[in-house]
């Protein structure tokens, strides 16, 4: 079979240089991927899969927030990936949200954010670097601990939002070592993983890979799963 396609959701100011990372993240699993922007109408009959990327801070409006720490916002960006979160959602479509689309992927479900992460969990110290400086603890019986086992992981994890309130039918699938929601992931399929690291800065560790290729994996599933559909659409109609 071809190679699945993935939509990929990015900013449009830092898309040029964040897309070709996720992209190559993508291929070297099995997949190929489609940049999308707030400047780009996304169509998701023509994808098997979706990946929010990182980036800008999550409107708070989105969730029922203040305006109050968040310092990079981009309006246009939060409407078009909230849109396209909700549809791929509520279609059945792979996503997969890093970072920011992590946390767009909770508010999608209804969940809310802690703009102000680090002061609640002051005693965690913020890294700045894309090196895995931070020890996370993979949460028993989840899809991650499946895709990644179960032992501890050193991550990336750059955010200064994080996830607050779970989203409906999401749980937590990992935390750091202070307790901070790191992953999130829907409780039943179709698959829909959040993680607040940057794993595709971290494509040399098959831990990470694994998360791309889990995603890579459930797309070609969906894409067998509508081919099929069709098939059998068709057959009904000249029957």
């Amino acid at each position: 079979m071809s190679r699945p396609l993935i939509g990929v959701s990015v900013s449009k100011r830092t898309g040029w240089r964040v897309f070709p990372l996720i992209a190559f993240n993508v291929w070297i699993t099995g997949g190929r991927a489609v940049r999308w922007d707030a400047t780009r109408d996304f169509d998701l009959d023509a994808v098997d899969g979706v990946i929010i990327g990182g980036g800008d801070d999550v409107g708070p409006e989105l969730y029922g927030g203040k305006l109050g720490i968040s310092a990079r916002l981009d309006p246009a960006r939060d409407r078009f990936e909230m849109t396209l979160a909700e549809s791929a959602l509520g279609q059945n479509i792979p996503v997969l949200g890093i970072c920011r689309g992590s946390q767009m992927l909770n508010v999608a479900l209804g969940g809310t954010l802690d703009q102000d992460a680090w002061t609640t969990f002051s005693a965690a110290r913020k890294i700045t670097t894309i090196l895995p400086k931070r020890e996370i603890c993979i949460e028993e019986n989840t899809r991650l601990a499946q895709l990644s086992g179960e032992a501890p992981m050193m991550v990336n994890a750059l955010h200064s939002q994080a996830v607050n309130v779970l989203g409906h039918g999401l749980r937590v699938a990992a935390r750091d070592t202070h307790g901070m929601i790191q992953a999130i992931e829907r409780v039943r399929d179709p698959f829909a993983l959040g993680v607040q690291w940057h794993p595709e800065h971290l494509f040399y560790a098959h831990r990470q890979r694994a998360i791309f290729r889990a995603l890579v994996n459930a797309a070609r599933a969906y894409a067998n799963d509508r081919q099929q559909l069709r098939a059998a659409c068709a057959d009904a109609q000249y029957a």
